[in-house]
């Protein structure tokens, strides 16, 4: 008899919290899905968490390996702004970095373009007399007296937890560390020190995320607590590991000390289930279309695997541009993310235009048909209107949903476009889909890269639902819907590897690099990169490092990053380095500089180990299945409603074609398959849609 090998993973996202139980030993997967607890986050966990145990008959005690857990929480407390009162500490002259940003403006001629305000406001930044110089020297220590100064400073502003980031600390911690190691006796707060959070050249970037950092630490730190305490005292046997933005996994001590590497956690677990499925389905390239309640993300998986940026933008406040938010220097899977989710807000504005987003009503009070008081009509009332979901199917029943108050937030816009409320709904529907369509594109430019031909893996609890009108926008011929496509991105967490992405700057000429130094540095990388695997439960024999640098011609003020390979040391020589950069910079820019030497600037170390294999479990019949009704449905605005038959995703057989239109239920979402579609059922139990040719 097999021994069951439960796995439990949480993702709390903005509208729901999606929890999912996995046997490794039989592939079995149970998931299920609750409203989200914006106030109490627990409280969510808590009952999402009962009702999977229940519904797969497992207990606390069946689950002694570590705990998953993505999270939403640093975005939106940085979005909303409800942060932790934290305070800062730099270098005197330099306590104005924060609003002074990079000076950059990012719409030369917009003259009403805004920032959000720095998590830290000014009265709560103390500057010190310190200082050490680019070379790492440090010419002066802090005294005694100035060190009691700032700390009577920062307990006079009730602050709950400290940031310290000095001039040049990236090259020298010490001045950094001292003061640090003073504030945590004096003041017995979370502090955080710019030299571990981010020790990389650039002062802005550098101290946002620092900031973004300090002012998170209240906000994670009690939650793993209290986390960790229900856990144990329901008698998990497990740990708990959090999702970092990079798609690997560390971890609660040490994302309570950098809770910022968590900040796209949530949409990094789904393009790593994008990846796991990409290499399964034997798709060279793939984009992820995880469409939620409060957002859309957008990422292309190349060759199964997603790119990484090491530089992630948050808390846009203006239309969503770049360079409105907060630069934070983590590594992260390079995604685009809208506020175009299933409680996206509809809204028309002064110019008489229907618009969807980015406001969203959230989980409390949700859209009109939620029936918790919200009033807004929002992107799900309009594909309940449409006809595209079944107001007493929504998960499963067991939340049915409001009909005649979604028409009636519908007609409220309707009324201001002097509109039909069908077609008003059809436009909402319509609207938001160009939007993910654009987005997507966008990204796909900046990639590089053309999505015509390529497939989309749709999921997310409204993903389904929108997925082949946004396919059809993008000229995609093919659309695939997973099994527990709803939950993806908490599955994908059980499928990511235990992974860390460290940096260090260090600017040297490549021909002048002291090899010692060098080798001292990444010494010190690969000691840390190795303490947080062992800590997030690694096999310490499976820890593979691999070595980048980022590398510019020397003058340039921009760098790009190149890969040199595995190892327990740097491969390769300077010879080596500089090859590799001029092949990457002739790829990207089409051209080389002669007779301009190359430096590196910051040198980075990703320490990562292999996820375990894992099969899941899939029980398809081998005979067609039939619909168990019909229904009438709205696919565009100039089209009438069609009666279109309506199938339960478990009664479709193994191989079974169906023509589109079609609609397909499961309790947590609706794949909603347009005309001129047609579906067939794969032997991995995914929906897969093609595109007729006309």
């Amino acid at each position: 008899m097999t021994v069951a090998d439960w796995r439990l993973a949480v993702d709390i996202g903005g509208t729901f919290t999606d929890v999912v139980l996995m046997d490794r030993a039989s592939g079995r997967v149970v998931v299920d899905k609750t409203l989200t607890t914006p106030s109490a986050p627990l409280d969510g966990v808590r009952t999402g968490v009962r009702q999977l145990l229940a519904k797969a008959g497992v207990t606390p005690s069946d689950i002694t390996a570590p705990i998953v857990h993505a999270t939403t929480l640093i975005t939106n407390a940085l979005i909303e702004g409800k942060v932790g009162r934290a305070g800062l500490v730099t270098t005197t002259g330099f306590g104005d970095t924060l609003l002074i940003r990079d000076e950059h403006r990012y719409d030369m001629y917009d003259l009403q373009i805004e920032f959000p305000a720095p998590p830290i406001p000014r009265e709560r930044i103390s500057e010190i007399s310190e200082r050490t110089n680019a070379k790492g020297l440090v010419v002066e220590t802090p005294t005694a007296a100035d060190l009691k100064r700032i700390a009577d400073e920062l307990r006079a502003q009730n602050v709950e937890s400290v940031g310290i980031c000095l001039i040049n600390s990236y090259a020298n911690p010490a001045n950094e560390r001292a003061i640090a190691d003073y504030l945590r006796v004096e003041l017995g707060v979370p502090v955080c020190i710019s030299s571990e959070v981010s020790p990389q050249i650039r002062e802005y970037p550098r101290m946002i995320t620092t900031a973004c950092n300090a002012a998170t630490m209240p906000v994670i730190g009690p939650y793993l607590d209290e986390l960790t305490k229900w856990l144990a005292a329901e008698g998990f046997g497990g740990s708990v590991l959090m999702m970092l933005s990079n798609g690997g996994v560390v971890s609660t001590d040490d994302a309570a000390r950098t809770p910022i590497r968590l900040v796209e956690s949530g949409p990094a677990a789904g393009a790593l289930a994008g990846s796991w499925f990409a290499r399964r389905l034997g798709e060279d390239r793939l984009m992820c279309f995880d469409m939620g309640g409060t957002t859309a993300k957008s990422c292309l998986i190349v060759d199964g695997e997603p790119e990484l940026t090491n530089t992630f933008e948050v808390a846009r406040i203006y239309r969503f541009k770049k360079g409105s938010g907060f630069p934070v220097s983590v590594p992260s899977v390079d995604l685009v993310e809208i506020g175009a989710g299933g409680g996206s807000q509809a809204w028309v504005d002064d110019l008489g235009l229907l618009k969807v987003g980015p406001e969203s009503t959230g989980a409390m009070p949700g859209p009109a048909c939620y029936g918790r008081g919200g009033t807004h009509a929002a992107v799900t009332d309009s594909d309940l209107a449409l006809g595209m979901l079944d107001a007493e199917f929504f998960l499963g029943g067991d939340m049915p949903l409001d009909l005649a108050a979604s028409q009636a937030a519908l007609g409220r816009i309707a009324d201001k476009l002097k509109l039909p409320v069908g077609d008003t709904a059809a436009g909402v529907h319509e609207l938001v889909n160009q939007n993910m369509a654009a987005s997507s594109r966008m990204h796909a430019v900046e990639l590089g890269a053309d999505l015509r031909g390529v497939t989309l893996l749709a999921f997310g609890g409204a993903g389904p639902v929108h997925a082949c009108g946004v396919a059809e926008l993008l000229e995609s011929p093919r659309v695939i819907f997973p099994v527990n496509a709803s939950v993806l991105s908490a599955l994908g967490t059980l499928v990511s590897p235990v992974r860390i992405d460290l940096a260090r700057s260090m600017v040297r000429p490549i021909k002048g690099i002291d090899e010692a130094e060098r080798d001292a540095l990444l010494s010190e990388l690969r000691e840390e990169g190795h303490r947080v695997l062992i800590a997030a439960g690694a096999d310490p024999a499976s820890v593979t490092f691999r070595y980048g640098v980022d590398a510019r011609y020397i003058g340039q003020g921009n760098e790009i990053t190149i890969w040199m390979g595995e190892g327990n040391a740097f491969p390769g020589n300077t010879l080596d380095i500089v090859n590799s950069f001029e092949t990457d910079y002739r790829r990207i820019y089409g051209l080389t500089i002669p007779d301009v030497g190359v430096e590196a600037v910051t040198w980075r170390l990703s320490a990562y180990a292999k996820a375990e294999e894992f099969e899941p479990l899939v029980e398809l019949s081998d005979k067609p299945g039939a619909p168990h009704g019909t229904r009438a449905v709205r696919f565009t605005r100039q089209g009438e409603p069609i009666m279109t038959p309506v199938y339960r995703r478990s009664d479709i057989g193994r191989g079974q074609v169906i023509e589109g239109p079609v609609i397909i239920e499961e309790r947590e979402t609706t794949a909603v398959i347009r005309p001129n579609w047609t579906v067939t059922l794969g032997n991995d139990g995914s929906v897969i849609a093609d595109r007729k040719v006309k």
